[in-house]
């Protein structure tokens, strides 16, 4: 694992200590007949079982990436090179420290807001501020399915005159 090993000494050393058998099982009797148990069965923390799936096999990092074709949202899990999900628990987590630039940024430019996220790139990249967000693109997935289900929405935007625009 990239953190730290354990080798097998070691824990022969603590089964010696703890005065069970090297291979760290034990009995266990039937608590109603008395009987002892036909296999040996391992008890307690099962620390002993090889982890490194935990570590090395789930590790991941993502800069950028893939996104999906639909929502313009990272696509989920490591085989496909995604990002980590930011769900509606961690959404209301933000919303209850009042933190809500950050909200702000992990549902638009590190989400779907697909220009924002190219001018939020260009910025860091060339050392500027990040500008305004846009419109996530899920906001336009959500129009056009209610559209599609007969109802007439439209999105208009404010620009800097305070004159309404399509």
């Amino acid at each position: 694992t990239p953190f730290e090993s354990v080798n097998q000494e070691e824990f022969a050393k603590l089964f010696e200590l703890a005065k069970m058998d090297s291979d760290g099982k034990t009995n266990l009797y039937d608590g109603k007949t008395g009987e002892k148990i036909k296999e040996r069965v391992n008890v307690g923390y099962m620390y002993m079982l090889k982890l490194h799936h935990l570590v090395d096999e789930k590790m991941h990092a993502r800069s950028t990436g893939p996104y999906s074709l639909v929502t313009q949202q990272p696509v989920g899990g490591k085989a496909l090179f995604g990002g980590q999900r930011f769900g509606e628990m961690e959404v209301w987590a933000l919303e209850a420290y009042g933190a809500s630039h950050t909200l702000k940024e992990m549902l638009t430019i590190k989400s779907d807001d697909v220009e924002g996220r190219a001018k939020a790139y260009r910025a860091i990249t060339r050392g500027d501020s990040v500008p305004e967000s846009g419109i996530p693109e899920t906001m336009f997935v959500l129009t056009k399915e209610l559209q599609a289900l007969g109802m007439d929405v439209e999105l208009y935007t404010k620009n800097r005159e305070g004159e309404d625009e399509q």
